[in-house]
């Protein structure tokens, strides 16, 4: 049975996710993840990206990204497959490193999009890596709280407009935001899931900031509209 066409539009945002093959270690050391950003910089520029949110683990990792054309499925086959070639090389491995084609979620609303800003983030927190998600080098967090220098492909202005106009009261409501799932994890063992727990429509229960919600819909002509 063929595979159904992936919902592409310019200027739409995607959760994407990609996971090792047999759930194989897909970065084994901080040179093969270093590779990695290189790699994904590389992509963000030729194609006019913007990556929001980014989370390394071990067998997977997870980007926020916002593409200026309908070319989400060109840039990933782009990115996994000049990393899968250099990891390969590298460890002198042989065959598939990835399993399957990537996966791709539409951003449905503001809601939606405040939960992933977290739920990113604290992968490593819900695999039991860190207590925090600052203690995990590999994400965007610190980068966006201010406490690491910002990588040239990671948007942070946007994130930090949700919360609030002030780029420090941003970062302070972002943070709180962010341990508040944390200490959610601790006390239920669960971390919501983005797209489950809310609908897009409904306001958010944390309020950060005074922009109004905006939602992605559709348009007369069937494609996803962005968010204004």
């Amino acid at each position: 049975m063929p595979r159904p066409p992936r919902l592409q539009a310019p200027g739409a945002t995607y959760h994407v996710t990609t996971r090792g093959n047999r759930r194989q270690e897909t970065f084994i050391d901080s040179r093969d993840r270093l590779r990695f950003l290189q790699l994904l910089g590389q992509v963000v520029d030729l194609l006019g990206w913007k990556c929001h949110t980014y989370c390394l683990m071990t067998n997977h990792y997870h980007l926020l990204i916002q593409t200026l054309e309908a070319d989400i499925s060109v840039g990933m086959h782009r990115l996994n497959g000049m990393y899968a070639k250099w990891f390969n090389w590298r460890h002198g491995y042989t065959g598939h490193l990835f399993e399957r084609r990537f996966h791709d979620e539409l951003v449905e609303g503001q809601a939606h999009l405040l939960e992933l800003t977290r739920y990113i983030v604290l992968n490593p927190v819900r695999a039991g890596l860190t207590s925090n998600a600052g203690d995990w080098r590999w994400s965007s967090y610190n980068a966006t709280i201010g406490k690491h220098a910002q990588p040239g492909f990671l948007t942070t202005n946007w994130v930090l407009s949700l919360f609030s106009e002030d780029p420090n009261r941003a970062r302070d409501l972002y943070r709180e935001f962010v341990d508040a799932g944390a200490t959610g994890h601790r006390r239920s063992g669960r971390v919501p899931v983005p797209g489950t727990g809310t609908r897009p429509d409904q306001p958010y229960p944390y309020t950060p900031g005074k922009r109004p919600a905006s939602r992605l819909t559709s348009n007369t002509a069937g494609r996803p509209t962005t968010f204004r």
